[in-house]
């Protein structure tokens, strides 16, 4: 017997890049109707045509006041680094010494690793968050407890353990032989099973030889379908380090390119100092970028070039990077990925910055086939926003003349008091 739930409320959802073709990228319904069955969208349209398309006695949910949009993908983000978000004053090489790594060295108790999966996901849906691209530590534990608590939750959920056998503290190092291992019986068990896929995940060149990353692309190359997730041109004082360690590498992507890791479902968390080489290889190789406004700004990193991608033809999403990121709201995070591009003259369409948190952000993982859009035969991840969650949004909203100011204003001061409700694979996880 076939289980359906009815929502009616405002109704949002993209079909296509806001600023790509020249036919409408979403359609919007005031006064609309989402309705699920067996966790998939059935249908989606406005609610004076609902009554033709929704079977006599199905329940119908209200949201008056809300808007029902897509679950936000979230490309970029460490669950360990909770414990440590808003830590001060440093920039991200003295970050990591002082903050991340101690933090990261409690992962190699079970318990803890549990405790700390699930306030993180707990955290995620209550943001408003359906799927993520994480970052894990160097111990198998902590990447078992986050897939665990995931599934429990029916999550769609990449993750993977840190491969590390460099610059890095002794309890946090492990070898090219055994990060390959760990992360092949990692691979073995959880990748594939149910909604939850696997990530190869060296933290970042400086902390991982040449045989390391050779033994990452040999998992890509053995296992296809694998996810690479790491991190890339953060920092001008990282790029120094790289070119230090890696002298005969042309740039700092090319590391990564000589290891065999660049592909349609390799992520680079930042890339805010590119040369125009390394634009040209991410485009021609369809890797992705992740940009992590919040965290650039946080740790004084640097600017992204958001139309260089655009011109450059390379996919990217947002992610919120928590913990240099100092929130998990990904409408913080649009906020804040406005305020970047204003620096460098430009203006980010709040079309363009909820399409790059929802259908974008699922591109950008290559799973728009899957979520990201209302789209018929779609999992039935969503969240519901409350447009009068605080008693500014609701004046600042009374004079908004249409749909693109109301974004806007939901862009800059919306936060996760927003959040009314998420829903992953049609059941409802956060309830505000």
């Amino acid at each position: 017997m076939h289980q359906r739930q009815a929502y009616r409320g405002g109704v949002l959802h993209f079909t296509g890049h806001p600023e790509q073709g020249s036919e409408a990228p979403y359609e919007y319904w005031p006064d609309g109707a989402l309705l699920i069955c067996d966790g998939k969208v059935e249908w989606v349209g406005p609610w004076h045509a609902a009554a033709e398309q929704i079977p006599d006695a199905t329940p119908i949910k209200e949201y008056p006041h809300h808007l029902l949009i897509p679950g936000f993908v979230d490309t970029h983000i460490h669950y360990p680094q909770t414990q440590m978000i808003a830590a001060y004053g440093e920039q991200l090489l003295d970050w990591l010494q002082r903050y991340t790594f101690p933090v990261e060295m409690q992962f190699a108790d079970p318990d803890h690793c549990a405790s700390v999966a699930r306030w993180f996901l707990d955290e995620l849906l209550r943001n408003g968050t359906t799927t993520a691209l994480v970052f894990c530590t160097v111990h198998p534990g902590s990447v078992d407890a986050l897939f665990q608590e995931a599934w429990e939750r029916r999550m769609r959920l990449i993750a993977g353990k840190v491969m590390m056998d460099r610059n890095a503290p002794e309890p946090l190092l492990d070898t090219p032989e055994t990060g390959y291992a760990e992360s092949q019986a990692l691979i073995e068990r959880w990748h594939g099973v149910d909604r939850l896929a696997y990530a190869v995940t060296p933290r970042f060149a400086p902390t991982s030889s040449l045989e390391q990353l050779a033994m990452a692309g040999k998992l890509l190359k053995q296992y296809p379908g694998l996810y690479l997730h790491t991190h890339l041109s953060e920092n001008k004082d990282e790029l120094a380090w790289v070119h230090e360690l890696y002298p005969d590498a042309e740039n700092y992507l090319a590391v990564y390119d000589q290891a065999g890791l660049l592909g349609s479902r390799s992520v680079f968390a930042h890339g805010i100092h590119l040369c125009d080489e390394e634009w040209q290889c991410l485009a021609a190789t369809d890797s992705v970028l992740a940009h992590c406004p919040s965290s650039n700004l946080f740790l004084g990193s640097g600017l992204f070039n958001l139309e260089q991608a655009r011109s450059a033809g390379v996919r990217v999403g947002m992610g919120t990077d928590v913990g240099a990121g100092t929130s998990f709201s990904m409408l913080r995070t649009l906020g804040d990925a406005y305020k970047v591009q204003q620096l460098q003259g430009e203006s980010l369409n709040p079309f363009r910055a909820l399409y790059m948190a929802t259908l974008g952000g699922a591109k950008a993982l290559s799973l728009d086939h899957l979520i990201g859009t209302f789209k018929p035969g779609y999992e039935a991840d969503f969240t519901v926003l409350d447009l009068e969650s605080t008693p500014l949004m609701q004046q600042r909203l009374t004079y908004c003349n249409d749909l693109a100011e109301r974004l806007f204003v939901l862009q800059t001061l919306g936060d996760d008091r927003c959040i009314e409700a998420t829903y992953v694979l049609g059941q409802c996880l956060f309830q505000k």
